[in-house]
């Protein structure tokens, strides 16, 4: 009997759960570990943030459906990784062996590394549930008194969609509330350009992105570098494409959602050979260690080097499409080491995303993510709105019945009228 241990819940570590129970023998165990009870559809969290989703709409326990699969779940958190030991801590001091290892745990934000970012300080996130609820709170109070926002994505960060479809999400809430003009919005990024979305841009991203917020009335920053954030007050530097400070900022809020850069969890940061100096893990083709070759690694955790260097540091997305390809590959090679032989199954890593305006919205699809690519298409329109409803829809049922069909593959590209393009 083999114990493959997956640390994590999320959209990676579920679907991971799923594909390695259908893969692995029947003698086989499979044992999820979080630090949650639950799994949260993160893309649905913009919506959370100004109150037209609620918790239990994006949310599941996700015990019971675990157990309708028989796979295990420990709702602990890990404390530490021992791979030397094949062997994890958890923070209510037991200890659980493993014969392999899945690292899905998404990131840590690092909202420390600018004084006064985050949500224990001065300004929103809707990079977990529990922050876009307490964003959503705080978005009450803001339309009854509202002001500037100053919304975006702080130097380092890799996950730009979330903040440009939260900038319009805010705009289509407060149209629809009559309140759009007494609110000035500035969207402040540290991509070179706008569209760049850690990718280099794909397609038309940069034109088709600067035209929809100038029809919102949007102001940017671009090459910004936030230096820190007080009450009320943002302290953002803008650079040049030498890397050079042009522009010192003082921007008033009366709300703010800037998304973090990411690292590793405290679980993993700092084993040498396994994690990068970000703390994220390093992996080969297959989706391995090269160090520890039974631990493999899938998600935003992964250690991916950025498409290019820009003149403030950006990072590279990892969209729900490369998730489900890491996964599929990590299960499928997972099984040929149980069975005896070298894993040859490897990751596509293209990127697919839908990005929710409010009301429209824009899709892009690029394959390879990293350029030079074999599609390279960005497209805008209302359908994309309707596109991402329904694949919510879509996803938690499809989380609650187990399912291990590939979600992304078979249905946002099939919504996107790209289903053929490989």
């Amino acid at each position: 009997m083999a114990h493959i241990v997956i640390l994590g819940a999320g959209v990676g570590g579920m679907t991971m759960a799923y594909e390695m129970r259908e893969s692995a023998r029947a003698e086989d165990k499979v044992t999820v570990i979080s630090n949650f009870s639950y799994f949260q559809f993160t893309p649905s969290n913009p919506w959370v943030a100004v109150n037209w989703r609620k918790r239990d709409d994006i949310t599941i326990e996700a015990g019971p459906y675990l157990k309708k699969k028989n796979i295990d779940f420990i709702p602990v958190g890990a404390a530490r990784v021992h791979p030397e030991k094949n062997q994890i801590e958890l923070t209510d001091g037991r200890t659980l062996d493993y014969d392999y290892l899945v690292i899905a745990t998404g990131p840590k934000l690092a909202f420390d590394e600018i004084p006064g970012l985050g949500p224990a300080a001065h300004t929103q996130s809707i990079c977990h549930v529990d922050h876009a609820i307490a964003a959503g709170k705080a978005w009450d109070d803001f339309v009854k008194k509202p002001g500037p926002i100053v919304v975006g994505a702080v130097q380092g960060a890799s996950c730009f969609g979330p903040a440009y479809e939260f900038a319009m999400i805010m705009d289509t809430d407060l149209r629809r509330r009559k309140l759009r003009n007494q609110v000035p919005m500035t969207f402040v990024t540290s991509e070179p350009y706008i569209g760049h979305l850690g990718l280099g841009g794909v397609g038309d991203s940069k034109g088709m992105l600067e035209s929809a917020m100038r029809q919102r009335h949007i102001k940017w920053i671009c090459n910004a570098k936030v230096t820190k954030v007080e009450e009320g007050k943002m302290f953002v530097a803008e650079h040049n494409d030498k890397g050079e400070v042009i522009k010192e900022h003082e921007l008033p809020f009366a709300y703010s959602m800037m998304l973090p850069a990411f690292k590793g969890i405290d679980a993993v940061f700092g084993i040498e050979g396994l994690t990068n100096p970000r703390g994220f893990i390093a992996i080969d083709a297959h989706q391995r260690n090269p160090k520890y070759p039974n631990v493999f690694a899938v998600g935003v955790c992964v250690a991916i080097p950025p498409v290019e260097a820009t003149p403030v540091p950006t990072g590279t997305p990892k969209t729900g499409y490369m998730i489900e390809s890491m996964v599929t590959a990590s299960a499928h090679n997972i099984r040929a080491l149980i069975d005896g032989r070298e894993p040859d199954e490897k990751a596509t890593w293209n990127a697919i995303c839908l990005a929710d305006f409010g009301d429209s919205g824009a899709a892009f699809v690029a394959l390879p993510q990293i350029p030079p690519r074999n599609v390279n298409w960005f497209k805008e329109g209302k359908w994309v709105h309707l596109a991402k409803v329904a694949f919510e829809k879509y996803f938690m049922r499809k989380m609650k019945a187990g399912t291990t069909e590939p979600l992304y593959e078979k249905y946002v590209l099939k919504l996107m009228g790209v289903h053929k393009l490989k």
